[in-house]
């Protein structure tokens, strides 16, 4: 193949340029399993019974209960046992400082707070067992949320039979789902925010959970967060915002995690263990809503998930500021999957100071949605096999060693990926030459700051400037689209850029308009940028 020379003349600098082939593209197929099973209960008011539990200086009073549905009242200390065959609605309003509200019930139930406020300084402020008889099998509740309502628990559980998990402020056996227009505040001290060792399902409301001892919220079998408003606040040690066993999954609402603990020794595992804004073991799937998360402790992380992360939509907002946690070899990353990552229509946006950016121990697929992830110290984007990227927008930047990384071969079939590694041995696009494997380019609109791996097989004519400037904006027409992009404040020598015709680019350029991704430092069709001044030809040397 005859090499062209193009010479692009921006201001004063005189620019060389290079032509690059490629190969075949394997899309990985990412699909999670779900875990819900049962239609909610949404409308409270078709329920045939009501009790009515009001907490007060003179204790608490109790109507509406029959030979079925007893209950047994200790001043605030409220317990129900529930024997009847129907739904039963629990409507819960007043004050106490020492109290709660403890059900026993192998039915379905709903629980309306109105405007009540629970502390319990021995234990859970609500407490939903099974019946007495088999307390660990507890069924679904709702929870409505009218006006504003308050739970806490105190420093240590001294109240819980030894037969009984009791694991929250507000706990339950069985499902845990929320509805309602009011809020919720839960202050945990003891144990964690809101537990359910089966699901839980956030539908309305806004809650707010501040944590000092255990999660946010863990649901044993799955976490879904499909409306309203969720904010967590998590300072303990090794604890999580969202923990789940299984799936958590965002369909939409909003959810904000600030995360402050550091890295501990945990002596039941025997391992030292960090904290993280979310924990799934066997997937995570972000499907659309807001999730925006921070955390600042030693080890931290942002997402972890022990299987499969699936971004079809919704924007997710990570930035995790802790060092490495070296003792336990720990490490501070924005999303870490031991499976493979699935990006298909997701806004991600991820800085991470100490580590990874992203990261999959499988494969990384990128078809659609803005993918972007800066990392100060390592990889802005790894995977530990292949490295796809069909469509999208994509930027890695990594200020300590390669832009985007591919311990497999590495495909760009299409999209608009910005990649911007640190000087050499790093590079802006990599793959894992050292055992046979190779990045491939086929396709897509590519600006590579940095240079592109050693080897790679190059299908679609790439061009190589002989110089770059650092904090600059330069502007890239490829047909009849112009790309504006900031350079960085530093990287590698090398600057390459491709597309599906021979590109021309303008460095210096002022910018206004058009659609603005990674940051701020890139835009699609500013309004502003004239390149009619502006042509080149001709030969040069592939890129590297």
């Amino acid at each position: 193949m005859k090499l062209r020379q193009l010479l692009i003349i921006f201001f004063a600098a005189l620019l060389t340029l290079t032509a690059c082939k490629k190969d075949e593209i394997i899309q990985t197929d990412v699909t999670p399993s779900e875990n819900e099973g049962e239609d909610i209960i949404s409308d409270t008011t078709a329920t045939a019974d009501t009790v009515t539990i009001v907490f007060g200086n003179s204790g608490a009073t109790v109507t509406g209960t029959s030979s079925l549905v007893t209950a047994t009242v200790n001043g605030n200390q409220v317990t129900i046992t529930n024997s009847d065959t129907s739904v039963i609605r629990y409507e819960l309003s007043g004050s106490t400082s020492n109290g709660f509200f403890k059900l026993y019930s192998g039915k379905k139930q709903v629980i309306v707070l109105n405007s009540v406020d629970i502390t319990n300084p021995n234990g859970a402020a609500i407490n939903i067992q099974g019946p007495s008889s088999s307390p660990n099998s507890g069924k679904r509740t709702t929870i409505v949320l009218n006006g504003t309502n308050n739970l806490a628990d105190g420093s240590s559980y001294t109240s819980t039979p030894s037969t009984e998990d009791e694991k929250a402020v507000l706990f339950s056996e069985g499902k845990l789902v929320f509805g309602g227009s009011g809020s919720l505040a839960v202050t945990a001290t003891g144990k964690a925010g809101i537990t359910s060792d089966d699901y839980i399902l956030f539908q309305e409301g806004s809650i707010h959970i501040s944590s000092s001892s255990g999660h946010g919220v863990r649901g044993k079998d799955s976490v879904v967060v499909a409306g309203g408003s969720l904010e967590i606040s998590v300072s303990a040690n090794m604890k999580k915002g969202i923990s789940s066993d299984s799936i958590v999954r965002i369909d939409g609402g909003s959810t904000v995690i600030r995360i402050t603990g550091n890295t501990a020794y945990d002596n039941e595992d025997g391992e030292y263990t960090g904290t993280a804004g979310v924990k799934a073991n066997t997937a995570f799937v972000m499907n659309g809503g807001t999730l925006d998360i921070t955390n600042s402790g030693t080890g931290g992380k942002g997402i972890s998930c022990n299987g499969t992360g699936t971004f079809n939509g919704g924007t997710v907002t990570i930035a995790t500021t802790g060092s490495n946690y070296t003792a336990g070899d720990v490490s501070s990353k924005g999303i870490k999957c031991d499976g493979d990552l699935l990006f298909d229509g997701s806004v991600v946006k991820v800085t991470a100071k100490s580590h990874e950016g992203i990261e999959s121990k499988g494969s990384i697929t990128i078809n659609d949605g803005e993918v972007y992830s800066y990392s100060q110290s390592d990889d802005a984007i790894n995977s530990a096999s292949t490295f796809t990227i069909n469509g999208g927008f994509v930027c890695g930047h990594s200020a300590g060693n390669d832009g985007l990384d591919a311990n497999g071969n590495f495909y760009i079939k299409g999209g608009v990926v910005y990649a911007i590694g640190k000087r050499s041995p790093e590079v802006a696009v990599d793959a894992n030459t050292e055992r046979g494997y190779k990045l491939y380019v086929e396709g897509g609109t590519i600006i590579a700051i940095g240079g592109l791996e050693r080897g790679s097989s190059l299908s679609q004519s790439c061009y190589q400037a002989s110089s770059w400037s650092q904090n600059t904006w330069y502007a890239l027409t490829i047909g009849n689209t112009t790309y504006a992009f900031k350079t960085p404040s530093s990287g590698g020598t090398q600057m390459i850029v491709s597309g599906s015709s021979t590109p021309s680019l303008k460095s210096g350029v002022s910018i206004s308009g058009g659609t603005s991704y990674f940051n701020e430092t890139f835009a699609v069709d500013p309004s502003n940028v004239n390149l009619s001044n502006y042509t080149g030809n001709g030969g040069g040397q592939p890129p590297h």
